[in-house]
């Protein structure tokens, strides 16, 4: 017999056998998931915020992580879907205004051109 085995072949049970006990902690994931979209609005505040659409939806996102932080997952549902819908909202006016502006600005320019062209072609520059 090897010399480690026989060192634990004698050394027997272990002092302490009393049984081993374990908790179980049980976690309900469909209450406790309750998007707050707090990142969503955030983003809207800061990059499109044409109408104050953006800062609306993240003083309800806030609401809602409140609400859920209480334990209230009904009024953390009420104020998440407000903050969505105002989210969307913000996005899609943003993203219609933005492209607006930046078309106009491109057709503002394209008229002053021509007419500086056609200016200076009158007066023979």
């Amino acid at each position: 017999m090897i010399k480690e085995e026989h060192e634990v072949a004698m050394l027997g049970p272990p002092y302490n056998a009393a049984p081993m006990q374990s908790t179980v902690i049980n976690i309900r994931s469909s209450d406790t998931c309750v998007p707050d979209h707090v990142v969503w609005s955030l983003f809207n505040t800061l990059f499109l915020n044409w109408c104050c659409l953006g800062f609306v939806a993240y003083a309800y996102s806030v609401k809602s992580r409140d609400r859920k932080m209480v334990g209230d997952m009904i009024g953390a549902q009420s104020y998440a879907s407000t903050a969505k819908c105002l989210n969307i909202c913000a996005l899609v006016i943003g993203l219609l205004l933005t492209i607006g502006l930046i078309v106009l600005l491109a057709m503002g320019t394209v008229i002053s051109l021509h007419s500086l062209s056609q200016m200076m072609g009158r007066h023979g520059y």
